[in-house]
């Protein structure tokens, strides 16, 4: 099989990467990403000198690059992931993620379509497009309640809209021309190679620096976490097994809140950080303004996937934070690289054939 995975040098699509890589040696892997702030590819050092991987380095919004990808790769299916996804950029600038989220998904189901139409059908092979979506889509819930393949969307920040409006696309183009897609909502991940300007690794960073940790409000916002790893073994399986046409919500019972979350990353770096200037570090916690259009509550209810396709989060939440912690203490060099700009050369310096 021959798979394309957009966005894949960003933090779930590289673990996703290597996963698939490393899973299936006889399956053809191919990274495709515009390498925008967010899109590192030091991450992918441990399988970029695989024969099974590729990398292309190209914007999804560019029809004619992913036309010759997928021409050239003659790819089968599709796993898609590339946007843009942090919700205070998307606050300060909307029409990015519009342009990413939205038209670059319009993009790539048009190409998989007409790719497809003129390509020979192999019975063995499975075609899927595979929408990699987010909770957020279904908006804030109350104190109870979780939600479901068949909550209604009801998006509440730029960033979630706009992986709203392509999940109606992906939904459209499977009723209107057949093409064979798959959507799945995950909750919010967690683990290593993650962009530090998320809640995890921004709360690490900035505790062994010393710095202030902002907690939006009251910080009793919840979020349901999963480690990344879980995410990309589901995403595996609904690949391989997910049927076509359906929506597979993707979480791992583990709700926190915000503020509970923070003391616990804490309470780890106070027994693990030597160097860390400053502890106890619940003492640099500060509350700030709360950012608008902020969800009160995340629940995933992830029913369906663990019994159609036989999956279920592995990785308890406490084992999964120390491990993370420990991760991030062991590749300050990795953070600070991108904090400083400097993984931005990464490509030329390692890519020369492809630049």
């Amino acid at each position: 099989m021959n798979i394309l995975i957009t966005g894949g040098a960003g933090f779930i699509g590289s673990n996703l990467v290597a996963h698939m890589v490393r899973k299936y040696p006889d399956y053809t892997i191919v990274n495709f990403d515009k390498l925008t702030y967010a899109g590192n590819l030091e991450s992918l050092k441990s399988v970029e000198g695989a024969k099974n991987y590729h990398f292309v380095k190209a914007d999804i919004c560019d029809k004619a690059a992913v036309a010759k990808v997928l021409s050239e790769f003659k790819i089968d299916s599709i796993m898609h992931l590339a946007a843009e996804s942090h919700v205070d950029r998307s606050i300060l600038g909307p029409e990015e993620f519009l342009n990413t989220n939205m038209h670059g998904t319009f993009v790539m189901l048009e190409a998989a379509r007409k790719h497809w139409s003129e390509s020979e059908p192999i019975e063995a092979i499975r075609r899927v497009f595979l929408n990699v979506s987010t909770d957020e889509v279904y908006g804030s819930l109350g104190a109870v309640g979780t939600f479901t393949e068949a909550s209604p969307y009801a998006p509440n920040s730029p960033y979630s809209a706009s992986k709203a409006g392509a999940d109606h696309l992906v939904r459209a183009y499977f009723k209107t021309y057949a093409l064979p897609t798959v959507i799945t909502h995950c909750s919010n991940n967690y683990g290593p190679y993650q962009f530090p300007e998320k809640l995890i690794p921004l709360m690490i960073m900035n505790a062994i620096e010393g710095k202030d940790l902002p907690v939006y409000g009251d910080g009793l916002n919840v979020r349901d976490w999963i480690h990344v790893d879980d995410h990309c073994k589901a995403l595996d399986g609904v690949l391989h097994q997910g049927r076509l046409g359906e929506t597979y919500n993707v979480g791992s019972d583990n709700e926190w809140e915000n503020i509970r979350l923070v003391r616990t990353l804490c309470a780890i770096l106070d027994e693990v950080s030597e160097a860390s200037p400053v502890k106890p570090h619940d003492g640099l916690i500060k509350y700030v303004k709360d950012r608008p259009g902020h969800d009160q509550r995340y629940s995933i209810d992830s029913s369906k996937i663990k019994s159609e396709l036989g999956w279920e989060a592995l990785i308890g939440f406490e084992a999964g934070l120390r491990s993370t912690v420990k991760w991030y203490l062991e590749n300050l060099g990795w953070c600070q690289r991108l904090r400083s700009g400097e993984y931005k050369d990464y490509y030329s310096e390692n890519y020369k054939d492809n630049a």
